[in-house]
């Protein structure tokens, strides 16, 4: 009886607003009311990229992470599959065709290789957004200001603006610990080296010696200096793999813990919070990019799944160096050796790009994991809390729920279907070429 009564109540609001102000309403038949006063369910719905769905941000803005995610889920196979295709094609190969399978055979038949090439590459860094996080959470929960609340970083935080509180970094008993990288002082690198280091004193190269080698160089120049891989010293200049320590001058770029407990002018700063005998990682407050895995603000159930998933959206993951050990068959002229050289400029360009591609790829579908297991869950349940106290024409709204919430798994499903057989693709073909 109450409903009906509420019901009746709405309409002659409706009915009344709509004479008196000569609205949309106006001189509609019975039949059209509802749609004339927007009591429909949309045309378009997540499936068609639309998220506006209930008029209930908390929902509404699960449904605009479910279209971001399907969006940055295509995104990225499009670009693992580019990366891949360009790979083909630049030995000979059809757009689409298994690598795993005639890549090499490709190779070596168009540069007058002896034997398979072997790649070195390290894992790509990925930073997942804490901004992006704090934003969603508060578009999402109207009880959230942005300016005044952090998420939690497991990992490193990079601090916006350089300048961090130490001391209020980090929670509990945990310590905090900075990390700078940038030009190092003096162009001593007491830390990890990416880019070139000169040695001017003869020491171990981990990545390719330019210069001369003690031992034994995996390419070496037509004048007998070395550019590849020394397994005994080398003298010149190295450029460096990713993570590598430098005994000479680094001339790239340094990661380093600052003796003076700050970083130099124009170096990237991050904090990150290390504690003894913890139960559980200790975490940084941030608001700027994190290297782990981001909680966001305290929120409601469905706002926290939809500011996680907008986090790990945003990630950027940048590419490594590659390093690459080939030998020439002994019929390779010069001009075959000096094709080969400008294709693997290439070549170390798009592995570089694809394992940034595909470790991105893990993290999307982590959100996609989340946001599946949040619409049967946290969003069904605010819809059903919701059902029972909304006003009329938001209960009519919460009618469209349950067939785009089918439409939201199907979305879910199909973009995480396409993105993992790209990601396995190119993991399967990484893993293939990388040194045992």
């Amino acid at each position: 009886m109450k409903k009906v009564r509420k019901f009746l109540y709405v309409f002659m609001v409706i009915s009344m607003a709509a004479i008196l102000s000569g609205g949309a309403c106006e001189d509609s038949p019975l039949g059209d009311l509802a749609e004339q006063c927007g009591l429909t369910c949309p045309e378009k719905g997540v499936a068609d990229g639309n998220a506006s769905i209930t008029g209930v941000a908390s929902i509404d803005g699960f449904f605009q992470s479910v279209v971001n995610f399907n969006t940055q889920a295509t995104m990225v196979t499009d670009g693992i599959d580019a990366q891949l295709d360009a790979i083909a094609v630049s030995v000979g190969l059809e757009s689409g065709a298994d690598l795993g399978a005639g890549f090499q055979a490709a190779l070596q038949a168009k540069f007058q290789l002896e034997g398979d090439i072997a790649i070195r590459i390290q894992e790509p860094k990925c930073e997942v957004s804490a901004s992006a996080s704090i934003e969603a959470t508060a578009n999402c929960d109207v009880d959230v200001n942005a300016g005044s609340v952090q998420a939690s970083c497991e990992g490193k935080c990079e601090v916006e603006g350089g300048e961090i509180d130490l001391e209020a970094a980090c929670e509990g008993s945990a310590e905090a610990q900075l990390t700078c990288t940038g030009t190092a002082p003096s162009l001593a690198c007491e830390g990890t080296c990416s880019g070139t280091c000169q040695l001017d004193v003869a020491a171990t190269c981990e990545g390719t010696c330019n210069g001369s080698c003690s031992g034994t160089c995996s390419v070496e120049n037509g004048d007998g200096s070395c550019a590849g891989e020394c397994d005994g010293e080398c003298e010149g200049s190295c450029e460096m793999s990713a993570g590598a320590s430098c005994s000479g001058q680094c001339k790239g770029t340094c990661e380093y813990t600052p003796a003076s407990g700050s970083c130099e002018a124009g170096a990237k700063v991050e904090v990150e919070c290390h504690a003894e005998a913890s139960a559980e990682p200790p975490t940084v407050n941030c608001s700027g990019s994190c290297s782990g895995e981001v909680t966001p603000p305290s929120a409601s159930a469905e706002c926290e799944a939809s500011a996680k998933a907008e986090a790990e959206l945003n990630a950027e993951c940048t590419p490594p160096s590659v390093d690459v050990s080939y030998s020439f068959a002994a019929t390779a002229d010069a001009q075959v050796q000096a094709e080969f050289e400008a294709w693997l400029h290439g070549f170390k360009a798009n592995m570089g790009a694809l394992a940034a591609a595909t470790a991105k790829a893990d993290i999307v579908l982590r959100a996609g994991a989340d946001l599946g297991a949040a619409a049967s869950g946290a969003i069904q349940g605010v819809a059903d809390t919701l059902a029972g106290e909304a006003d009329f024409a938001v209960a009519f709204k919460l009618a469209c729920l349950p067939a785009q919430l089918d439409a939201t798994a199907t979305v879910i499903t199909d973009a995480t279907a396409e993105l993992t057989a790209s990601a396995t693709a190119s993991a399967s073909f990484v893993t293939g070429l990388k040194k045992k």
